[in-house]
């Protein structure tokens, strides 16, 4: 069985952990909801189906059931109050807390790259930016950036995306290595949505710092129904990859843009209580 930092669903790790005793015994779930302390012989089941949830006495409960101690049980209860988390605020809290116990105890989380990758500007730009800029140092490259970063900052990121697979270092040079980081929908919903919240900051902050003949702002304002939503998307989506076609096949790198696309509502649906 895999080890639990490489989980951020808890009911993925339930049920893996039943399927691997189910595999060389007779176990059934009435016999692990039993060592867990609950009457009900289908409990767990239902809690691995996503048609009921842990609390947080049975993380515990269900922990020690599957003899979890140390960091390991830690992360398990991390891992139910992760998935439950209301807000993405909450939720990214314990996410980062469950990194924490993996970086002490000398263990990787997963979605943990990607979650740090997504998390923040300073990253994707470094990452642009640190290939043109060969033997430059971490204070140089910083002060190529629009953005506020610092010399520490510049070089946290480049050793993080060496040790993440997404830089590598040739002498006193770096080269982009093509690595697609990926994780789980929720925790990586964290992490994009606090990238987006930086970006567009940032936009606001540029309609005012560049010239009209530096960015590029438009906007239209329409009335479409669902349908045309999901067209509308379709053709956003096409257009991104293919403007990232004409990046990727570019002579060279003189700045790095970014490029945000935003459709967003500004009514509420008819009929719907908004109160």
């Amino acid at each position: 069985m895999k080890p639990i930092t490489e989980y951020q669903d808890y009911r993925c790790y339930m049920q893996d952990y039943y399927d691997e005793r189910k595999r060389v015994s007779s176990f059934s779930w009435r016999e692990f909801a039993r060592a867990a302390g609950f009457t009900s012989p289908t409990y767990l089941k239902l809690v691995c189906e996503g048609k009921t949830r842990l609390s947080s006495v049975g993380a515990e409960k269900v922990g020690a059931a599957m003899h979890l101690a140390g960091y390991e049980l830690d992360y398990f209860k991390l891992m139910v109050e992760c998935c439950h988390a209301k807000t993405d605020a909450d939720r990214k809290v314990i996410f980062e807390s469950m990194l924490k116990i993996a970086k002490d105890n000398a263990v990787k989380v997963v979605d943990g790259d990607a979650y740090k990758y997504f998390e923040t500007w300073i990253h994707p730009v470094v990452r642009e930016l640190a290939p043109v800029m060969p033997g430059a140092t971490p204070g140089e490259i910083a002060r190529r950036c629009c953005l506020e970063a610092s010399a520490g900052e510049v070089r946290e990121s480049l050793d993080f995306m060496v040790d993440a697979g997404l830089l590598k270092k040739n002498g006193d040079a770096y080269e982009q290595v093509g690595r697609h980081l990926t994780g789980s929908p929720k925790i990586m919903s964290v992490a994009m949505r606090s990238l987006h919240h930086e970006m567009i900051h940032f936009a606001d902050e540029a309609l005012e710092k560049f010239s009209a003949t530096e960015r590029n702002y438009s906007g239209l304002t329409m009335g479409i129904s669902d349908e045309d939503y999901e067209k509308i998307v379709q053709e956003i989506n096409a257009c991104r990859k293919r403007i990232a076609q004409i990046a990727l096949n570019g002579r060279g790198v003189g700045r790095v843009y970014r490029l945000n696309l935003q459709l967003f509502p500004l009514t509420w649906e008819e009929g719907k209580n908004h109160a």
